[in-house]
């Protein structure tokens, strides 16, 4: 056996102990080097990636475009982080936590800078006069509680679960079966509140079900570090109910392509400029007019 690790009095960096994502982290912020973010036509400007933190916010502007807010038009631009995309000078100052995504809305005089999922999400919805946000006083509070819930959780679930499970360069029973079990308790949170209602603010779909859904969901699908067998989330039925439902809404199904660049071409959409692009500029479109 390795002799057990004793922390040194002062911790230092040892870019060897990084893992699979070695390359990109870094102990401080701020940029490695100078890159303009490229600005399209649309007043919302997304910087982002298909993660469940990405499709999130893409989720949601596919949904307000479906209730026919114009003002809710978008370009999404791939930002790529594996390639250290997040460090260029132009995303830092959209996003100085350098994490998908960022927003700019240059609808107005001074351009606005929004980061954080969770707040993208809150900022588009009061924007377009609380869309997909209850009204009651109740129910608002219960929306954002869910809301927050997921910020608060998923950190648990993807740094702690799925790094120790599916990346760290060792496997350190530990680390596992402390996540895994902390995993399961989230997912049978969401299924307990489930049990009781349609959706996670009440009868009504909204933006703490967006929040929510790309991560969990996932996971209750056995898609999110391939680990489904590992957990047992076929355990818990009002999730998976909840799950399918929300997959099938025409509005998920786009959003959860954007900025996609894994899975079937069909699935992948790299950037989008305009509504059509799904139309034309999905991959295996692409593939067959080349």
């Amino acid at each position: 056996m390795n002799a057990p690790y004793i922390p040194p009095t002062v911790w230092s960096w040892n870019k060897e102990n990084g893992g699979r994502f070695a390359n990109i982290n870094r102990p401080i912020a701020g940029p490695t080097h100078d890159k303009d973010l490229p600005v399209g036509r649309h007043p919302l400007q997304l910087y982002s990636l298909a993660t469940p933190n990405g499709v999130k916010v893409t989720v949601l502007l596919e949904e307000l475009l479906a209730l026919g807010h114009r003002g809710a038009e978008y370009d999404a631009w791939l930002i790529r982080i594996n390639a250290g995309e997040q460090f260029g000078s132009g995303f830092v100052a959209a996003n100085p936590n350098s994490k998908i995504p960022a927003l700019m809305d240059r609808s107005g005089p001074t351009p606005v800078r929004v980061f954080e999922s969770g707040a993208i999400l809150l900022y588009l919805a009061e924007k377009f006069g609380g869309a997909f946000m209850p009204t009651g006083a109740a129910e608002r509070a219960e929306c954002l509680s869910w809301l927050f819930w997921q910020m608060g959780s998923a950190p648990f679930l993807g740094g702690g679960f799925g790094h120790f499970y599916a990346y760290a360069p060792d496997k350190i029973e530990y680390a596992i079966d402390r996540y895994a079990m902390e995993a399961k308790r989230q997912l049978d949170v969401l299924d307990r509140r489930l049990a009781e209602s349609p959706y996670l603010a009440g009868d009504d779909y909204s933006i703490a079900d967006m929040a929510v859904w790309p991560w969990y969901g996932t996971l209750a699908k056995g898609q999110l570090y391939d680990s489904g067998e590992f957990l047992q989330v076929q355990e818990y039925k009002h999730v998976l109910r909840w799950t399918d439902q929300i997959a099938k809404r025409p509005a998920v199904q786009r959003g959860r392509m954007v900025n996609r660049t894994w899975g079937q071409p069909s699935s992948q959409l790299h950037e989008r400029h305009d509504a059509t692009d799904f139309d034309t500029q999905t991959q295996d479109k692409l593939a067959a007019s080349s």
